[in-house]
């Protein structure tokens, strides 16, 4: 049915400004280029020129002036003609340009009408002859593809020689595309042929394929999903659109023709929105078409008929557009004497709502590695970030920071080439540009929401119910439960199959029972586990449901195998015993990605971690003056937080150093601790206590422990500690005290106010503590965002945790994103130690007979009226009586008019008689 779903982008409509808001004192180069002749950034618009030869280049901003107005200015760059240039998409004011006299520049612009740098940051000779493309990385800092008549190179800008050199192709290079995460590299070519090259793996391409129907100049874009755009010429020399499926370039899936013209299409192509923008070079037509694998993979959106013929179009970056105008795209178009800004709407109520459908979180402006890292077989993201004004950085403009940043410290934008540009924020916020002057007054639901701002942001899981399951999946009549566990254990563990509890009976029993088999328990004996000491702490490993790791007071490590079905008798001999800690052990932690490896704390002050499958030791960590609370891995599986007694918090990356890398000042009181990694490893939150014994939650930056807490939020008095459970899904943490009745819920984010409070579940009777169980075992249908096992005296009860929501036919997306699939290791321990890194994959809980809630029908806003009775009951009854006899009067109107029939001549007399 996807060929009948209507797209939210079809009613998208291109607005030209009129004449006087055209960008004038702009002279177009004649260059008959492969380049588009104009590129954009969230600042800057730079264009090919005529002026001084062509070797300059026409600068100008992305916004007017305050008077409304743009300062155009020329940057001269090189001694011959400029053929392309390109943005780096992680600084707004870094540009490079490449020219026939065979040189790439790497320059730093300044704001247009300020003095233009008079030489380069970087010079690189290529020694290729005249250079005709360039285009920057999109993940890595200050890599760059040249391409010349038919070759191209890689180059890190930071160095005097190329990265690579790429194979010849055998006739006229015509274009280049990075593929969105920088894997690989396409090219055209006037041979006809498409040709994907991995720049890091073999110098010839990987493939390469006949797949263009005429040698006349040829375009290439990458889609999502590895999918390629080429547009060209058809055999009937018709502007031509084709796709690809990257893994089988020997067919196209699908093309279309558009019109029969000899200009050269540009295709610009924005992957949030899946919106292709063409226009041929020469021709005055804009069209915008939104792309789809299936058929027909064109549709069309809009079609703009310009003023003025095209030399070259440019895409605005997502960061700079005007949100509260519905604005989806910007195009600007490079005539001979005009740059006109084309923005792109979709007709919906501007300045009130931010419209999140239209605006999925885009690339930012920090770069995901740096080339040396990408070089060495980096495959990294660039970290997303959300186009709502309400969440976008409001400190200060990229160009504020870069002109104070140049100001303070002349050496960093020298450097600025090769690495992240992190601090640089996006130019403008669309939200501080539109407000009065975009002709709309304040709304209700504004105002509503500027009390809303007053008394802080609020929590979308603010309402959060904590709901006991039905009593058929509960387990009764549990008996001789041990309920003096030490304060650095959970009190019980629990995973997707099965529960296992310590019991109060000599010889560290555990009783294990099957969640598939839930229900009274008998009176008799149930088989066990039989430790021979006091369990300390215990654990379930994560990849392997069957196996459980137990720490006991005589500083041995047993690991036990659980027979498939559960327990049917006595366990007494375990797998393997693991020696080597001196003293009584606190706490037990498995890695989260690497199978078979385990860290353990102990009395000894030490922290040592275990291969499993080989039952030795394989790292011993120290540094700590006294009883070590907690610890906790990252989320990335690197390094390993620790919360001790002696007042401190501790980092250690346990393949570098057995000493901590960081350590700073933790909670004051010594009563017992937890730590745990939160928002993507940016922060480290500990539970603990304070100097009067108040519990409390610190939240620390992971970047500078030294600094101290970022934040902190006091819970209640009580003599446990609480134990936190974080879901990197939500950002919630869930927190609970063994022997607590309540259990307190907050959403943590990076910034402020940090700690955000949610409804609070509340428990009839004291509990144990609570074990979470995977996401798979969610109910999505009923927005459950998190499920757990509740351990009473007498009983285990299943908790579900869910979000009130109206549509709940609707998956709610926004809820539920790709979840880690934790309970599959990514590598084993020897891989991990020897320095190499894994990450989870990450699986959907979109169910197929549910539509997300963001793709739902919005549904027309009702007018409420109140009641008669409201404004009748605010009336006298003199007041009612005359309104009343007002109404009979207008109803029969003004009684010295005639009536009607009165109009009329009636007959004579005489005429009445017969």
């Amino acid at each position: 049915m996807n060929r009948f779903k209507t797209s939210k982008f079809k009613n998208t409509t291109p607005k030209i400004p009129k004449k006087d808001a055209w960008i004038s004192n702009v002279r177009g180069s004649s260059l008959n280029s492969l380049g588009n002749q104009i590129k954009s950034s969230c600042s800057l618009v730079a264009f090919n020129t005529d002026q001084a030869g062509g070797g300059m280049v026409g600068l100008t901003s992305v916004d007017p002036g305050p008077d409304g107005k743009w300062t155009v200015t020329q940057v001269p760059c090189h001694a011959d003609q400029v053929t392309d240039l390109d943005f780096s998409p992680f600084d707004d004011y870094v540009l490079a340009t490449c020219s026939a006299d065979e040189t790439v520049k790497v320059w730093r612009l300044c704001d247009p009408g300020q003095e233009q740098p008079v030489s380069a940051d970087r010079t690189l000779s290529l020694g290729e002859g005249r250079l005709e493309l360039l285009l920057f990385h999109p993940t890595a800092s200050g890599v760059l593809a040249v391409g010349s008549s038919k070759g191209v190179q890689i180059w890190d800008t930071s160095r005097d020689k190329a990265l690579a050199v790429l194979e010849q192709h055998t006739d006229q290079l015509q274009s280049l595309a990075w593929r969105e995460d920088g894997s690989v590299l396409a090219s055209s070519c006037k041979d006809k042929n498409l040709r994907v090259f991995d720049p890091r793996a073999k110098l010839s391409p990987v493939q390469c394929e006949q797949g263009l129907q005429n040698n006349k100049d040829s375009r290439v874009l990458w889609m999502k999903d590895g999918y390629i755009i080429a547009t060209g010429f058809n055999q009937n020399r018709q502007q031509e659109v084709r796709l690809w499926d990257s893994r089988k370039l020997n067919s196209s899936l699908s093309s279309v023709s558009l019109a029969t013209s000899n200009g050269t299409l540009m295709p610009l192509y924005d992957p949030d929105t899946s919106l292709l923008i063409v226009s041929g070079k020469g021709d005055s037509v804009i069209d915008c078409y939104e792309v789809t694998t299936s058929e027909p993979f064109l549709s069309q959106v809009s079609h703009c008929l310009s003023d003025a013929s095209t030399r070259g179009i440019a895409m605005v970056p997502k960061l700079a557009l005007d949100v509260s105008c519905c604005e989806v795209l910007r195009v600007m178009q490079l005539t001979d004497n005009f740059i006109i800004p084309i923005s792109n709407q979709v007709p919906r109520k501007a300045g009130q709502d931010f419209h999140a459908d239209l605006y999925p979180d885009t690339v930012g402006h920090t770069a995901a590695m740096t080339a040396d890292e990408w070089w060495n077989g980096g495959n990294k993201q660039v970290e997303k970030v959300s186009l709502n004004p309400d969440k976008r950085p409001t400190q200060v403009s990229a160009k504020e920071l870069l002109r104070g940043k140049s100001k303070e410290d002349p050496s960093t934008s020298s450097s600025v080439l090769s690495t992240p540009s992190s601090s640089v924020a996006p130019s403008r916020s669309p939200s501080s540009t539109s407000g009065l002057s975009s002709g709309f007054l304040p709304s209700p639901s504004q105002s509503s929401r500027a009390i809303q701002s007053m008394l802080g942001p609020s929590s979308k899981f603010r309402h959060i119910q904590g709901t006991v399951l039905h009593r058929d999946t509960h387990f009764t009549n549990l008996r001789g439960m041990s309920l003096t566990t030490p304060g650095e254990c959970d009190g019980f563990c629990a995973n997707g199959q099965r529960v296992a509890v310590p019991l109060a009976i000599a010889g560290g029993q555990i009783a294990v029972f099957e969640l598939s088999q839930p229900g009274k328990l008998p009176d008799t004996a149930l088989p066990t586990i039989q430790n021979s000491v006091n369990v300390a702490d215990f654990c379930w490993d994560p990849f392997d449901p069957h196996k459980l790791v137990v720490a006991g007071d005589d500083a041995k490590i047993r690991v036990w195998k659980v027979p498939k079905g559960g327990l049917v008798e006595t366990l007494t001999e375990p797998e393997c015993v693991l020696q080597g800690h001196t003293e009584k052990i606190y706490s037990i932690k498995f890695h989260p990605h690497a199978s078979g490896l385990l860290a353990s704390s102990s009395y000894d002050m030490t922290v040592r971690l275990w291969n499993l499958e080989t039952g030795k030791e394989v790292k011993k960590l120290s540094g700590h003056q006294d009883q070590i609370f907690g610890m906790a891995w990252s989320q990335n599986g690197k390094l390993l937080a620790t919360v001790c007694k002696d007042g401190k918090v501790r980092l250690y990356d346990p393949r570098k150093s057995s000493e901590p890398i960081q350590e700073g000042p933790g909670p004051e009181g010594h009563r017992g601790g937890r730590v745990v990694w939160v928002c993507n490893d940016q922060y480290l939150m500990v539970s603990g206590f304070d100097s009067r014994s108040e519990r409390q939650l610190y939240l620390f930056s992971s970047g500078s422990l030294a600094s101290g807490p970022v934040a902190n939020t006091p819970a209640d008095v009580s003599p446990s500690t609480l134990i936190p459970f974080y879901d990197p899904d939500t950002s919630l943490v869930i927190l609970t005290g063994k022997g607590d009745t309540r259990v307190y819920i907050y959403e943590i984010t990076p910034e402020a106010p940090y700690f955000m409070e949610c409804s609070s579940f509340n428990s009839s009777e004291p509990h144990k503590g609570l074990c979470f169980l995977p996401k798979t075992m969610c109910d999505v249908r009923e927005v459950e965002v998190a499920r757990a096992i509740r351990l009473s005296k007498t009983t285990i009860e299943p908790v579900a945790f869910k979000v009130p929501r109206v549509k709940k036919e609707f998956f709610q997306d926004d809820v539920f994103p790709e979840t880690a699939v934790w309970w599959e290791s990514a590598l084993n321990a020897a891989s991990w130690l020897s320095g190499s890194d894994g990450q989870h994959r990450k699986i959907s809980l979109h169910l197929k007979d549910m539509i997300p809630v963001s793709e739902a029908p919005k549904e027309a806003p009702v007018r409420k009226y109140l009641p008669s009775s409201v404004y009748l009951e605010e009336k006298t009854d003199e007041q009612k009586k005359e309104e009343l006899l007002t109404a009979m009067v207008a109803k029969l109107g003004n009684r010295e008019d005639p009536l009607p029939q009165e109009l009329f001549e009636g007959v004579d007399e005489d005429e009445w008689d017969d």
